[in-house]
């Protein structure tokens, strides 16, 4: 079994087609389509049942889909030891954040590794908190600086370091309906609308557990992950939202919060098991000097 084998056996098997697969691989259909035909040659089965549009897996398929994902990590985390012998911050370095600590916490810290290390390249990716986390676990991306679900436990193969934290404050327009609410409660805020980011991020689940433990729903029609977008709607009198203290500013109203303090930890997430690269490495150093 060669490795370009098995990585059209895995583009096939996550796109459920292999029109779609070429053109994540950067390949033509038929080579593709080669590369699956030499693989149940060699292991004299079918991997794929093939339908109109699109392809199945066959028993023996799953069978090999997790051994597959094995072979390809360990032949790219061996590449990458022998690589790091060498001692050279260099390469591609894929990094996940979000667009608020994209925009209000990495710019030094960025400057300062490119500065340091120019011929290694950063690939940012801007995500949500959830998608982050995937993107982590299925070596989409080598780190991510993201929310941290602190009420959870840590996975076992993910490392998780809290960087940052951000207490989050309630605020509305200065001329919001809240805004004139002498002692404003939980249930008030329940009955209006909220601009709070997507319900897959930590940040929305942290919001919610507040509400959700005194028996009330959030009202949240338009929901967004840019927390500028979020400062911009409820600004202009949209709704109400939690941001964190360091956003306030005169377009802005702090409501006295009437439930639990929330805060948010942003931090670092990658897996323990993958072998970083020295790009890595040497961005986790400032990252924790700073």
């Amino acid at each position: 079994m060669d490795t370009q084998s098995l990585k059209a056996f895995l583009a096939v098997a996550e796109q459920q087609s292999f029109s779609h697969a070429a053109e994540h691989l950067h390949l033509t259909q038929s080579a593709v389509s080669k590369r699956i035909q030499q693989l149940e040659l060699h292991l004299n089965t079918p991997l794929f049942d093939r339908h109109n549009r699109t392809v199945s897996l066959t028993e023996a398929g799953y069978a090999l889909l997790p051994k597959a994902r094995q072979i390809l990590d360990l032949v790219a985390d061996t590449e990458l030891q022998l690589m790091n012998l060498e001692g050279e911050v260099s390469g591609t370095l894929s990094l996940a954040t979000s667009h608020h600590i994209g925009l209000h916490r990495l710019p030094p810290l960025l400057r300062e590794f490119t500065s340091r290390y120019p011929l290694a390249q950063l690939n940012l990716s801007f995500m949500g908190s959830e998608r982050a986390y995937q993107a982590v676990n299925l070596r989409q991306v080598e780190l991510a600086l993201t929310t941290l679900d602190i009420d959870n436990p840590e996975p076992d193969e993910l490392s998780v370091t809290a960087l940052w934290q951000d207490d989050m404050v309630c605020v509305c327009a200065p001329d919001h309906p809240l805004a004139s609410i002498p002692r404003l409660s939980l249930t008030d805020l329940s009955a209006v609308p909220a601009i709070l980011p997507e319900p897959d991020t930590i940040t929305f689940q942290l919001i919610e557990r507040v509400f959700r433990r005194h028996g009330l729903t959030l009202h949240s029609p338009m929901p967004t992950n840019y927390l500028e977008t979020i400062k911009m709607m409820v600004s202009v009198g949209i709704g109400w939202s939690l941001l964190p203290a360091s956003m306030l500013d005169n377009q802005l109203h702090q409501l006295d919060w009437p439930g639990e303090s929330v805060s948010r930890q942003l931090g670092l997430v990658h897996l323990k098991k993958r072998t970083l690269s020295n790009a890595a490495t040497a961005l986790i150093r400032i990252l924790q000097q700073n």
